[in-house]
């Protein structure tokens, strides 16, 4: 272990064992240099990885403090941002994909590496008794009249939540489907085919690398900003070197940084596509999910109808119903039509179920619920990762969701971290699964949606340990048991 390192963990030791308090002055560098016999470079170097980790903060003229508390979020650094390519790439992702996820499955691990929040945190009597009701009082004639686009009622619930927004989007553009990931699916079908070229976000979402995939499509991956978004002059300059038929992007709470693109940057956005008569897939599936006020789509910018937004029950509502819908502006008809041939249409008492959960209140009072305790995991993780993550992770706290995207050391290996994490009841997303050519084999994804309590620090703790472990020569790591 390099020299600084080793003083850098007796000093972050000292700090969380309460030894050096928030608010106290560290020893000057010239007198730890003095008493401890250190170069001055190594003592610079070991404060500097403390920094960087959001435990101290230097004050000009003064010297270096102990960070208080609450200070160290907004200090923890950003993950970097991938820089740009130019080529395009073939997809090939699905197993990596279905192994992690299949991993995720059993109730018994710690699920850092699930799509899911607690299912413990939703309303699930009160849906039950809309969609027994719905189904009770259904006409016969409804199954006929709700064929694609949707149920009449659900669709204009949704309108009416666009106009909160703003917005003024039609029920006939509204089409409902089977989750977003079918709105999705659908919506890349209206507007590509085999052998053409999407531009995507790197990271990306990796539904978006599988539809690709299954479809033949190539992808140019965009670098995206963690707190940003997706980097729009590259996008200009991929528009301008590839002939690329239309952009996958999560404005909002992007998956997996949790990136949420401002208004301008995104009215810039759809300025670039609309110019080129480019359409945009806006994966907008956790935008009720924000914590403070809620950032319009891009599709709030779309004069032209070029805009095809998705969005979904599934992660604010009702996990496993599978209910989302997009809003396709100029593609509706189409995306109506490849609904009915793809699965004809979405099952009726769950669209009435959910239409009078909107209709007749109770939505906004769960979704405020939702968000508080979301705020709170995640206050708790953070804190949890600067307590026990080594020196030098990377975390840009999302402005809402359930999601951190975590950049680790440049030599950890993430995928041998999920393989380790699982011998012990854990599983992450690594990073790998979020992009075509493999990229971010450092950074892992957790989520942090599930009720925080002493088994999760610890295995937190743990995952802390096994990242430290990676970057060692292989011998098994001390793991301590709960």
């Amino acid at each position: 272990m390099k020299r600084y390192v080793s003083v850098a963990e007796e000093l972050r030791g000292m700090i969380q064992g309460g030894t050096l308090r928030p608010g106290e002055q560290l020893p000057s560098i010239r007198s730890l240099c003095r008493t401890r016999k250190l170069s001055p470079a190594t003592v610079l170097h070991a404060y500097e990885a403390l920094e960087s980790d959001g435990l101290i903060e230097s004050k000009p003229r003064s010297g270096y403090y102990v960070m208080k508390p609450g200070a160290a979020l907004s200090a923890t650094p950003a993950p970097r941002m991938p820089a740009a390519r130019a080529q395009s790439t073939r997809v090939d992702v699905s197993n990596l994909v279905f192994e992690i996820l299949e991993a995720s499955r059993n109730r018994e691990v710690v699920p850092f590496g699930s799509a899911f929040p607690s299912p413990s945190q939703f309303p699930w009597m009160k849906l039950a008794r809309y969609l027994g009701s719905s189904a009770r009082h259904m006409d016969p004639w409804s199954t006929v009249e709700s064929l694609p686009p949707g149920n009449l009622e659900l669709r204009r619930q949704i309108a009416r939540r666009y106009l909160r927004l703003g917005m003024g989007v039609g029920v006939e553009q509204i089409v409902v489907t089977s989750g977003a990931l079918e709105a999705l699916n659908l919506s890349l079908q209206a507007v590509a085919r085999s052998g053409e070229t999407i531009a995507i976000e790197s990271p990306a979402f990796y539904g978006c690398l599988q539809a690709a995939e299954r479809l033949g499509l190539k992808v140019v991956e965009i670098p995206t900003h963690p707190r940003e978004g997706m980097d729009l002059e590259a996008l200009r300059a991929a528009l301008d070197r590839h002939s690329i038929h239309a952009v996958w992007a999560m404005t909002t709470l992007q998956h997996p940084t949790g990136a949420t693109m401002g208004s301008d940057r995104k009215r810039e956005l759809i300025k670039l596509l609309a110019h080129r008569e480019i359409p945009l897939i806006e994966d907008d599936a956790y935008a009720e999910l924000q914590f403070a006020t809620a950032s319009p789509p891009a599709k709030a910018f779309d004069k032209k109808g070029l805009v095809l937004h998705c969005g979904s029950f599934s992660k604010c509502l009702a996990p496993g119903y599978r209910l989302g819908w997009v809003a396709a502006g100029r593609f509706s008809e189409e995306i109506a039509r490849r609904k009915i041939e793809s699965s004809l249409a979405t099952s009726l008492p769950i669209q009435q179920g959910v239409a009078q959960m909107l209709r007749h209140g109770g939505y906004d009072a769960h979704l405020a619920r939702l968000r508080r305790f979301l705020a709170t995991q995640q206050s708790a993780a953070l804190d949890s990762l600067r307590r026990h993550f080594p020196l030098g992770y990377r975390v840009a706290p999302p402005a809402g969701g359930y999601f951190l995207w975590v950049e680790c050391a440049a030599s950890v290996d993430a995928l041998e971290v999920h393989r380790l994490a699982l011998d012990h009841g854990i599983t992450i997303a690594p990073g790998p699964m979020f992009s075509a050519r493999r990229q971010f084999g450092n950074f892992i994804r957790l989520n942090i949606g599930h009720p925080w309590n002493a088994a999760t620090d610890r295995a937190i703790a743990r995952l802390g340990e096994l990242v430290r472990w990676s970057k060692l020569p292989r011998v098994k790591p001390a793991v301590r048991e709960p």
